[in-house]
């Protein structure tokens, strides 16, 4: 478990040291006791031995006893799905920002 929220990642290997999920980009979105980080990442096609294609989590940690653990996470499988969700954003964020709080 990392400890500092820039050590995490979601490189994964089995007991063999075979690399199963491969971590290709990483945004930390949120920081504190509770935050929240964006992957990109592929998973090894075992089948073929070749990682497939690209996907996305949208991971959440918490940091309890001095290091932080997984307690959410929601991949989007697809180019396609990703693009879905970015238009229902797009479409709904301007109701968010109508009913925000004036600062």
């Amino acid at each position: 478990m990392a400890e500092i929220i820039d050590d995490i990642s979601i490189d994964w290997k089995d007991e063999s040291g075979q690399q199963l999920v491969k971590q290709v980009k990483k945004q930390v979105l949120t920081r504190g006791s509770w935050s929240t980080l964006l992957f990109m990442y592929q998973d090894l096609d075992k089948r073929t031995g070749e990682f497939g294609p690209k996907k996305i989590r949208v991971a959440r940690y918490q940091k309890r006893g001095g290091t932080f653990i997984p307690q959410s996470k929601f991949n989007i499988s697809s180019a396609k799905q990703a693009r879905q969700i970015i238009e229902i954003l797009q479409d709904w964020l301007p109701e968010m920002d109508e009913t925000a709080d004036p600062e």
